[in-house]
């Protein structure tokens, strides 16, 4: 009853299996099988809608080929054009994975975690995503073209000594703040959904609906900002690449 009544408890991480590679601690926490179990579901999905071969999609095909749809028009090449196409695999992977982390926290299960209300994993796709801009970056312009980007247009060269520096830490605050948006979101909101069951469990019996109802209103809730974090992590990205690439 504690991991309910103790929300501090239930977003802790535990250990569910412990391994040490080199003297390095591996241990598969939640937030590890949750990712896991995410990308088993995506796995499935799209294994179950790619075996039909109806003419006119229906099902889970229809869903994913509407949100895969969305994905290509409204985020790449709207944000990068049509050469932004060959970053559409990338993009819908990030995308449909932060969706799939969000919503399976949300199903009640046995040690029920989301991995992205987790900074580490938070940490570790924008990392991903910092160094993909970057690479791509120098491999489309070039080493000289890539750090003249850091060189505002129209400056005049006396401004430059303060400039540079400021775009520069403009570009190394761009994986903090993807990070910590999709951490701080889904980890508020999950905090808020705890609180409200330990209410549940530990208020007058008279009083136990007011919290549950809270519970599921911002359960439903949660379900819209798994879906929005998800976008807006997409289209960062896609507006990174935009920049680093130009129009290549």
């Amino acid at each position: 009853m504690r991991s309910l009544v103790d929300p501090i408890d239930h977003l802790q991480l535990h250990s569910l299996l412990q391994l040490s590679v080199a003297g390095v601690r591996l241990d598969i926490t939640q937030a590890v099988l949750f990712m896991w179990i995410g990308c088993g579901v995506l796995v499935t999905m799209f294994l179950l809608a790619s075996r039909q071969t109806a003419v006119v999609p229906r099902g889970m095909r229809v869903v994913l080929e509407v949100l895969l749809l969305f994905i290509r028009e409204d985020i790449v090449k709207r944000t990068m054009g049509i050469h932004g196409i060959r970053y559409f695999p990338v993009i819908a992977t990030l995308f449909f994975f932060i969706l799939v982390c969000n919503w399976v926290g949300l199903v009640p299960l046995p040690r029920s975690y989301t991995a992205t209300s987790n900074i580490s994993v938070t940490a570790a796709l924008a990392l991903f995503v910092f160094v993909l801009v970057q690479v791509e970056g120098v491999r489309i312009k070039g080493i000289r073209g890539y750090l003249r980007g850091f060189i505002p247009e129209g400056v005049p060269s006396m401004l430059l000594p303060l400039m540079v520096p400021i775009e520069i830490i403009s570009l190394v605050a761009r994986p903090f703040s993807l990070a910590i948006r999709l951490f701080a979101n889904m980890l508020a909101g999950h905090i808020l959904i705890l609180v409200f069951i330990g209410m549940a469990t530990t208020g007058f019996w008279l009083l136990k609906a007011v919290p549950l109802l809270g519970a599921a209103v911002m359960s439903l809730f949660e379900i819209f900002v798994g879906l929005v974090q998800a976008y807006i992590f997409s289209m960062l990205t896609a507006i990174y690449l935009s920049e680093a690439v130009g129009e290549s």
